[in-house]
């Protein structure tokens, strides 16, 4: 695999612009087999590494609050996922991915949280893709970031993307299956209206169907909604006390949360080979549509 080290974070003020002209070239240019990229081809075999990132304790402070996170010694644990969502954009605008940005899903995140990591340390990251596979409704892959501090490895985030059209076979996926009943609310979050524009103020993720309403209905939404990643912030927000050290912690994004919402917060105990975990679910504190589910296991 290629490795490409930056000097430092790519600005969103350039990676944006560039992902809105890749999702509307690439479709183009893949008539064009000489020089187009092509989903046949496979996943690039590349990667970008960002070598020992300063934290900024006046930017963790305010990702905190936009989360919900009380401010310790520690990062909260999806922090981390803000440093190396640059180098995963670099690498989803890069010319020989295969896919536009516009047109991903984020359907599934993952995260391995070795050990606390504090903002005195340096981390260093790399991030690439792999298993590109088909899905019922497309295709999908997964984009991996690993954080290291001292050559130890600390932290690790996989984010599951689908591209829609193509799929493998006719079936539905859990978005579009019966429903069971929601569980009952343990909390009742208000979502308010500007929280796409708070949390990309704070994470760089400025994808306009998070910011208002007109940007968001240009892609296809009906008004902004909030991104999934703050979603699943919030809800480990609401279960920092009960933290260990050292964790994994997955979610299945599922309708998303249109925005103002008013959200339901439950969660329930669950058997795990080495002691319990903890199941986690928000729903449509209304309607019981179902945002997203998730475990945290040892």
């Amino acid at each position: 695999m290629t490795t490409r080290t930056l000097d430092g974070a790519p600005s969103a003020a350039t990676l944006y612009p560039r992902a809105v002209a890749g999702s509307y070239a690439l479709p183009l240019l893949r008539k064009v087999p000489v020089i187009g990229p092509s989903a046949a081809k496979g996943l690039p075999d590349l990667a970008f590494a960002l070598q020992d990132v300063q934290l900024d304790a006046g930017h963790v402070a305010d990702y905190a609050r936009v989360c919900g996170f009380d401010l310790r010694d520690a990062v909260p644990p999806t922090y981390l996922h803000v440093l190396a969502f640059p180098l995963a954009m670099r690498l989803m605008t890069d010319g020989a991915f295969p896919f536009g940005v516009l047109g991903l899903v984020h359907v599934e995140n993952r995260i391995e949280h070795m050990r606390p990591v504090t903002v005195g340390e340096t981390p260093s990251f790399t991030v690439h893709a792999q298993d590109l596979r088909d899905h019922p409704r497309g295709r999908q892959f997964d984009v991996v970031a690993v954080a290291t501090v001292d050559g130890e490895r600390v932290w690790e985030g996989r984010s599951t993307y689908l591209r829609r059209g193509g799929g493998s076979s006719a079936s539905r996926d859990d978005n579009t299956t019966k429903r069971d009943a929601p569980p009952a609310s343990e909390a009742i979050w208000k979502v308010p209206a500007d929280i796409g524009r708070r949390y990309g103020a704070v994470s760089g993720d400025r994808n306009p169907i998070h910011l208002h309403n007109l940007s968001a209905k240009v892609f296809g939404m009906p008004r902004a909604i909030a991104h999934g990643m703050w979603l699943k912030a919030r809800t480990l927000a609401a279960l920092q006390p009960e933290l260990p050290a050292a964790f994994a912690v997955e979610v299945r994004f599922k309708k998303p949360v249109l925005l103002p919402a008013t959200v339901g917060f439950s969660t329930t105990t669950t058997p795990q080979p080495d002691g319990t975990g903890r199941a986690f679910a928000v729903h449509d504190a209304k309607r019981g549509i179902p945002h997203l589910d998730g475990r945290i296991s040892a």
